[in-house]
């Protein structure tokens, strides 16, 4: 049976679900029930900048420690950061790094595009679409997912643009 004291701790352990609901979150990677994870206000501001923050559950350590590595030639771009804001952010990512099947691989290049979770996920997706001008490349996960930016990315939210 409830009493006071119990009701107010989960009303409390609620208030502070939502809070976190609210903020910005990623999916760690913990097999088929992804466990959100809060995203570092600093990997908000310099990863989401140019892209999605992607997930870190999306890559395995050793994938991030080699993105966040070679910062200065990043996939075209240079991503340069202080040193200390690196290693912070490398330390964060790797601690949340995927484990389970889909993450723990290392993709071709670290892309998350080229793990095979993605191209088993995105198979059915016809190659024109990839390059409408309103989604560019597989990495503009924003085109077709509406809540990417949340860390959603759950296939019911799916819109295809034309």
């Amino acid at each position: 049976m409830l009493n006071l004291t119990h009701l107010r701790r989960l009303v409390t352990l609620g208030a502070a679900f939502a809070a976190l609901a609210a903020a910005g979150t990623a999916y760690a990677d913990e097999g088929k029930h992804a466990l959100r994870v809060p995203l570092l206000p600093q990997y908000q501001q310099e990863c989401a900048a140019c892209h999605v923050a992607y997930p870190p559950g999306l890559l395995p350590a050793a994938s991030w420690r080699r993105v966040m590595g070679n910062l200065s030639r990043h996939y075209g771009a240079d991503a340069s950061l202080d040193p200390a804001a690196a290693k912070e952010l490398t330390a964060w990512l790797a601690a949340n790094a995927g484990r389970s099947r889909r993450g723990r691989d290392e993709p071709p290049q670290d892309r998350i595009t080229q793990s095979a979770w993605f191209l088993r996920k995105h198979d059915e997706v016809p190659a024109r679409t990839w390059k409408l001008p309103a989604v560019k490349s597989p990495s503009n996960c924003v085109a077709c997912h509406a809540r990417a930016e949340q860390g959603d990315f759950n296939e019911h939210n799916v819109r295809l643009p034309r």
